[in-house]
């Protein structure tokens, strides 16, 4: 940027004065472009899970870290509900029970960590009772950042409307999930 700056410096006159204001505009929305994440970009759809579990796959033997590939290979479920933030949709993706099953999880609780900073705890025993899905789309459509995603933890509010409607209910609904301490 400094060159584009220092070339347009020996413009002269009002013609000149555009020319450099036209292009350091341009080069600072080219920059700032280059620094910002895009909001609705698909981020990589990962999920770390740690804790008490059996099975790891790092070089610590501490986190069993999903990639795309493995999280895309698990059985598809999905659930149709609406949530206090989505109109009744089709949500797709594993199984809870299944990533747990793999991970070879043996705790009672699962506390899910989000790209936002968010913690919140559900007990292991909600994955069997409830069919609770970690969603990685809703309507055949890859969940963003800007739409709940990467991955989105869904109940069949719509099946159990008296146990997960209301504030209670809509705390489980975990969005931007990233990762998964199990205790």
């Amino acid at each position: 940027m400094a060159n584009v700056i220092a070339t347009l410096r020996g413009g002269s006159g009002v013609a000149g004065r555009m020319r450099w204001m036209t292009s350091l505009l341009l080069a600072l929305a080219v920059c700032f472009a280059q620094a910002q994440p895009a909001a609705h970009a698909v981020p990589p759809l990962t999920l770390d899970v740690l804790g008490k579990i059996a099975n790891t796959n790092d070089p610590q033997h501490r986190v069993y870290h999903f990639s795309e590939a493995q999280l895309l290979a698990l059985p598809v479920h999905s659930i149709t509900t609406a949530t206090t933030w989505t109109p009744r949709s089709t949500f797709t993706g594993p199984l809870l029970g299944d990533i747990l099953k793999t991970v070879g999880a043996y705790g009672t609780e699962i506390e899910f960590h989000t790209f936002d900073d968010y913690s919140y705890t559900v007990p292991v025993s909600d994955s069997d009772r409830y069919g609770v899905i970690v969603a990685y789309s809703m309507n055949g459509e890859r969940l963003k950042l800007s739409d709940f995603g990467p991955l989105f933890l869904i109940y069949p509010r719509d099946a159990f409307p008296d146990e997960l409607t209301g504030a209670v209910g809509d705390s489980k609904f975990v969005w931007q999930i990233k990762a998964l301490i199990v205790r």
